[in-house]
């Protein structure tokens, strides 16, 4: 095109398209109610399983999916959806024509799954002396102040029990992190079950404490190296015991 007046061509400008493709849109449909029952089912469920104390009995624990949807005000339907979430997961297992059976694990099993905790718990401490404030931490010490010699351990393992567990899963929270409280979830109910039975078995809940304390001492010194090895050696510890002394535990 020219401009005939004053000779000077025009050249009309290129409008350029990008080839770059729109981000791709997120498209999320709503809950159905039976997904959201299924859902909460699934999570009531795996709390209760893990809140069993599964290995202080030799006999198997099973799962009535009637009374379980009763109890839960819901069909059996999500429950049964539920149940299957929870297979996959390697918690239960179907047995045709006689229930839902709580699986435990081999001797082998729970051996690398201490294993596991220790190295995740070492990371936690690690974590906690770099992270964590002062105020969380001395939440940890408040865990055993009611235990001392006229209080001892030994004396009150139930108690001395649940202060145990609720330690170690302090540590892993003081973490910050939520992939190791996930983690560590995976292996909670047979660590947990573990511990328990061990915990009064030959002297253990007084040596358990002293290395809770020096545990303790080192996060709140923020003395990580430290805190690290103590933390892992702990639960290394219990790994090497349930190695040789468990008797009476697994079939």
């Amino acid at each position: 095109m020219s401009d005939q007046n004053s000779g000077i061509e025009l050249v009309k400008p290129i409008v350029q398209r990008s080839s770059l493709k729109p981000a791709p849109e997120l498209v999320v449909g709503r809950f159905a109610p039976e997904q959201t029952f299924k859902t909460r089912a699934y999570e009531a469920l795996k709390q209760a399983i893990l809140d069993m104390d599964i290995y202080s009995s030799a006999e198997p624990a099973w799962i009535d999916e009637r009374q379980l949807s009763e109890k839960l005000g819901v069909s059996r339907t999500p429950v049964r959806e539920a149940i299957v979430m929870l297979e996959h997961e390697g918690l239960v297992k179907s047995v045709p024509r006689k229930g839902v059976m709580v699986l435990k694990k081999t001797k082998r099993e729970v051996i690398d799954m201490i294993q596991a905790w220790a190295a995740l718990e070492s990371m936690a401490a690690r974590l906690a002396t770099l992270n964590a404030s002062d105020e969380a931490i001395s939440g940890l010490r408040k865990l055993f102040h009611g235990f001392n010699e006229g209080h001892k351990p030994a004396d009150h393992l139930s108690e001395y029990s649940s202060a145990n567990i609720l330690f170690h899963q302090a540590i892993v929270k003081l973490s910050g992190s939520q992939v190791l409280v996930d983690m560590t979830e995976q292996v909670l109910l047979h660590v947990r079950g573990i511990r328990q039975i061990t915990i009064g078995r030959d002297d253990r809940a007084s040596r358990s404490i002293v290395d809770h304390l020096a545990i303790i001492d080192a996060i709140e010194k923020r003395d990580t190296e430290r805190a690290i090895i103590l933390s892992r050696d702990h639960t290394l510890g219990l790994a090497d015991y349930v190695a040789a002394h468990s008797q009476g535990i697994f079939e």
